[in-house]
């Protein structure tokens, strides 16, 4: 995990104000270096012009580095004899052979440098993981840049507008930086600019162009990593395959072997996602941590991981509640109508006793019952009212630039639950201490309801046309993956200098569930706790997980609180709006 700071400055022959410059970019750095705390630095280059009617180019490169690969830190920007330059932010999972005493940033930067510039999308092309990167190529004189396919890390770009600014690619925008426009850079190309061919008339090389990742080769030696699948779209109209989650499915079931090979392709992707991860100090503190709220999805992504993290060291369960003042007022209103207007006795409300510290706790529960060797230190991260609103400027500068009520109730969820400050519960004194998460990396279980039909809207969409309607949301659903939050939760959860990976969002778990026929995924006729996301039901009552197996969706913000917090709020609307 890295930030990621790229300016490009066209000389125009002009003054430039290098003060403004150089002082945006410090508040740029500045939050670019939260994300990485084990190393920062800056690169400087200038690409000179052959031709008089061509200006000279100067790049100012700043890398901030997470140590999560290899044994010692790979400092970056990483800069080759030759002069190329990458800034490499993110974890190669596959597509590229990694042994744990080396670094991917290192073998990627290997192969770029040994490829010519029209090969550099096939590289990237080649290799699955969570990215978003810079590369200049200086023997053509071409910046590169983009994000993985499903955009799992964050990527934004100032796209200048006069003579004098400069482009600006960065990991994480910000409010301190007013004078700088960003948007998400998208996930369907790569990006590249020939800095040669500008003149000193325009702001930009006239030959900035896109190269489509559909036009690189999508099969290379086997794998396909380039280009999101598309949905097995055929159905046929029969009985429901299950009754309740508790069937028993036989081996001669069909269900029996999908549900074995669900367990299968997600183990595999948990697996490679807790895998070499280095320790810090003690081996016997948490490297991996899950945001947890006792949900389907994030209780089966850590019984999955306890089989592949080593038995002696705890895993942290990050459940964070608010102080909500709207609802507990409506809590006392009701507790007072119950009681009777005159009651001098009045029930004591515990403000963190949220819906998702209930099924959390129920859920740890289970998994100790389950995987009795393992520690599991449940983190109970309680946000008071005061604290959440002082955060605020805060989660709004690194969210941008999504800006609305709804991504702040989940950025500030977000922001406190991967922070990991809290209390942890001992199972055998009963005591609770305060304590801090050491986990660097953080597994989310988000994307099931994307691709397994979680949403209230795919019943919906059934009611109103069959089938052929819930095949239609889930291809929208995993359309849009890309576009959604998932630069947005980068943005906030690596300000705590922690990496979020997401299992049920690996390339290969992704075309292994596009390619499930939908009546395995969805059984809308079926009730609730059971139709929805069947499969993921099935695979979590395999796994032993009873309670989770039946557990209904609720949304995070909902969940933990953080949402409405002074007001109802409407979710759609900016939140300069509702001030």
């Amino acid at each position: 995990m890295c930030g990621i700071l790229c300016s490009v400055t066209f000389s125009s022959g002009e003054p430039v104000d290098d003060n403004a410059l150089n002082a945006q970019l410090e508040s740029l750095r500045k939050a670019n270096a939260e994300r990485g705390p084990d190393s920062s630095v800056w690169y400087h280059t200038r690409v000179e012009a052959k031709d008089p009617m061509h200006r000279n180019v100067d790049i100012a490169c700043y890398s901030s580095v997470l140590h999560l690969r290899g044994d010692t830190v790979t400092r970056q920007p990483l800069v080759s004899a030759d002069g190329n330059i990458l800034c490499f932010n993110g974890e190669i999972f596959e597509g590229l052979d990694i042994n744990k005493h080396e670094n991917d940033a290192s073998k990627l930067f290997g192969l770029l440098n040994a490829s010519g510039s029209d090969d550099i999308a096939k590289v990237l092309g080649s290799v699955e993981g969570c990215y978003a990167f810079v590369f200049y190529h200086n023997s053509s004189k071409r910046l590169f840049f983009g994000r993985d396919p499903l955009g799992r890390r964050s990527l934004l770009l100032h796209i200048p507008v006069t003579s004098n600014d400069s482009l600006v690619i960065t990991s994480v925008g910000g409010s301190d930086v007013p004078q700088m426009s960003f948007e998400e850079v998208c996930t369907d190309a790569i990006m590249c600019l020939d800095l040669m061919t500008n003149t000193r008339s325009t702001n930009l090389p006239s030959s900035a162009f896109a190269i489509p990742l559909s036009e690189v080769p999508r099969k290379l030696e086997s794998r396909v990593f380039t280009r999101i699948p598309k949905l097995n779209v055929s159905w046929t109209e029969t009985e429901p395959q299950i009754q309740t989650i508790d069937d028993q499915i036989l081996p001669s079931h069909a269900l029996h072997g999908l549900t074995s090979q669900f367990i299968q392709t997600l183990e595999e992707s948990v697996r490679l996602r807790v895998k070499d991860i280095p320790y810090q100090a003690d081996g016997n503190i948490a490297r991996v941590a899950i945001l947890f709220s006792g949900g389907i999805d994030c209780t089966v992504i850590a019984l999955l991981a306890d089989r592949h993290v080593p038995p002696s060291e705890p895993i942290d369960l990050l459940n964070v509640a608010f102080e909500n003042p709207r609802k507990l007022r409506n809590q006392s209103q009701t507790g007072k109508m119950k009681a009777g207007q005159n009651s001098t006795t009045q029930k004591v409300v515990d403000p963190y006793a949220v819906p998702d510290r209930e099924s959390g706790l129920e859920e740890l529960d289970e998994l100790r019952t389950l995987c009795p060797g393992r520690i599991w230190n449940f983190v109970e991260v309680n946000v008071d009212f005061e604290e959440a609103r002082s955060a605020q400027k805060k989660v709004l500068a690194l969210m941008y630039p999504r800006q609305t009520v709804m991504d702040l109730s989940l950025a500030l969820a977000l922001y406190f639950a991967s922070r990991g400050k809290g209390r942890v519960l001992n199972p055998e004194t009963r005591q609770s201490a305060t304590y801090i998460s050491t986990a660097r990396v953080i597994l989310s279980g988000l994307g099931a309801d994307e691709l397994l039909g979680g949403y209230g809207r795919h019943r919906t969409a059934y009611q109103i046309g069959g089938w052929s309607k819930v095949i239609d949301e889930l291809q929208l659903d995993l359309d849009r993956i890309p576009t959604r939050n998932l630069g947005r939760d980068d943005r906030v959860i690596s300000s705590h200098g922690k990496e979020t990976r997401y299992p049920f969002l690996s390339i290969p778990f992704v075309s292994f569930a596009a390619g499930l026929p939908v009546q395995v995924k969805i059984d809308p006729r079926l009730p609730l706790g059971c139709g929805e996301k069947m499969i993921l039901r099935l695979a979590a009552a395999r796994l032993g997980l009873k309670s989770a197996s039946t557990r209904k969706k609720r949304a995070m913000q909902f969940g933990s609180r953080s949402a409405r917090m002074e007001g109802d709020q409407k979710g759609h609307l900016l939140v300069d709006a509702e001030s």
